[in-house]
C-alpha cells in the first residue's frame, strides 16, 4: 500500500517514536513531529523516516517508523514529503521524486550558508513551513528576493493540557529548557532576584540532549534533570512562573512556554525576543529582563496572587486538534486546497 505522506528527519541524534519513553532526552521538534504524525495517521497513512534509525520498521501510534536511505528513492512513491530543517535533503528528495510535493518544516533559524540554497528551493517548487509568524517573517527577511513560498503552522500542545487546581508554591520558579537557552544568564538574574525574595527556589529541568556550561549554580537551585512530560506539567502547575529571563537565545516558537500557559503557569520572558510575544498568552509575561526591578515587581505580583487560580490561559490556536486541521489543509491535494481557499474568501 502506498504511504502517501512521508516525514523525513535527517538530523535527530537518535531514533524516536511515540512509544513510552522514546522521546526522553530530545526536544520540542521531535515531540511536535510525533504529535502531528499520530493525529494525521488517524485519517491517512503516515511514515516517518529517520537517518538515525537502524533495524526493522516499527508501527507506533498508527505511524510507521523506518530508516532513511538517501542513496535510493523512497519505495512507497509518496505524494507529499515533509523534511525537518534540512534544505539539502529536501532538494535531493525533490530530484528523486519529481511527482511529489516537498515541504521543509523549519524549526530553527537557519545559518548564513542556507541563503545559497534558497534559489534551488524556489526552482524545485519546495515550500517552507515555519513554526510561528515571527519565525516566518524573519526567514523572509533573511532570504530576501530569493525566498521560496514561506508560511507557518504553530507547534501543538495537547488538547487536554489544563490547570487542575494544584496549589501554587509562592517561592517556586521553574526553568525547563536545555541549558544552552540562556541558563547562565537565568542563574545570574535569579541570584539578583533572591536579594528581594531570599526564600525563592529555582527548579531546573534539563531535557539532556546537549551538555552546556552554565557557570556556578546559585543557592536555591533544585536540579530536576530529565523529567517526563507528565512530571514537568506537575512542576508547572506548582510554580509561580516559568522563569526565562534571558535575552540571548531566541525561540522560533517556544513549546514549553505554550505548555506552561496551558496549565495556568505564566512565563517571565524577554520582550521582543524571538517568538516570545507571539506565544505568551498575555502581554504581562513579556518585559525587559535586563531590568532587575521589573523582574522583581512582576514576580511580586504573581506571588501575591497565591492560591490555585490560573495566572495564565491556554491559547486555542496552539491546541493539537486545531494545528492538525491546518496540517490537513496544507497536505491536501492542490485542487482541494485551492477550493478551500476560495470558499474562505467568499
Amino acid at each position: 500500500m502506498s504511504r502517501d505522506v512521508i516525514f523525513v528527519d535527517p538530523l535527530a541524534p537518535r531514533a524516536y517514536s511515540g512509544a513510552p519513553g522514546a522521546l526522553g532526552g530530545l526536544g520540542g521538534t521531535e515531540a511536535s513531529l510525533v504529535r502531528i504524525c499520530e493525529s494525521l495517521a488517524a485519517e491517512r497513512p503516515v511514515t516517518v523516516l529517520q537517518a538515525a534509525r537502524d533495524g526493522a520498521p516499527e508501527m507506533v501510534g498508527g505511524v510507521r517508523y523506518d530508516r532513511l536511505n538517501l542513496k535510493r528513492p523512497i519505495a512507497c512513491a509518496p505524494t507529499v514529503i515533509v523534511v525537518v530543517n534540512s534544505w539539502k535533503v529536501a532538494i535531493k528528495l525533490a530530484r528523486m521524486h519529481p511527482d511529489a510535493r516537498v515541504i521543509v518544516w523549519q524549526h530553527v533559524f537557519p545559518g548564513r550558508h542556507n541563503r545559497a540554497l534558497a534559489p534551488a528551493l524556489t526552482a524545485a517548487g519546495i515550500t517552507v513551513v515555519c513554526v510561528s509568524a515571527t519565525h516566518a517573517r524573519w526567514l523572509r527577511d533573511f532570504l530576501g528576493a530569493d525566498a521560496p513560498a514561506i508560511s507557518y503552522i504553530h507547534n501543538a500542545i495537547p488538547d487536554d493540557l489544563s490547570p487542575d487546581g494544584t496549589p501554587r508554591d509562592r517561592n517556586l520558579l521553574l526553568f525547563a529548557s536545555s541549558p544552552h537557552k540562556g541558563l547562565r544568564q537565568v542563574y545570574r538574574r535569579f541570584e539578583t532576584l533572591r536579594q528581594t525574595y531570599p526564600r525563592l527556589r529555582l527548579a531546573v529541568a534539563d531535557p539532556g540532549y546537549l551538555s552546556w556550561p552554565a557557570g556556578p549554580v546559585p543557592d536555591g537551585v533544585l536540579p530536576l534533570g530529565r523529567t517526563s512530560q507528565a512530571g514537568l506539567a506537575r512542576w508547572m502547575r506548582r510554580a509561580i512562573c516559568l522563569f526565562y529571563p534571558q535575552d540571548q537565545f531566541a525561540e522560533t516558537f517556544g513549546l514549553v512556554i505554550a505548555e506552561a500557559n496551558a496549565v495556568g503557569c505564566p512565563a517571565l520572558l524577554h520582550r521582543g525576543l524571538g517568538a516570545n510575544d507571539e506565544v505568551a498568552s498575555d502581554v504581562s509575561q513579556c518585559l525587559d529582563t535586563t531590568d532587575a526591578r521589573a523582574i522583581a515587581a512582576r514576580i511580586g505580583t504573581w506571588r501575591a496572587a497565591g492560591g490555585d487560580r490560573p495566572l495564565a490561559l491556554p491559547r486555542p490556536e496552539f491546541r493539537l486538534s486545531r494545528v492538525v486541521r491546518e496540517w490537513t489543509t496544507l497536505l491536501a491535494p492542490t485542487q482541494v486546497r485551492e477550493r478551500q481557499s476560495l470558499t474562505l474568501s467568499i
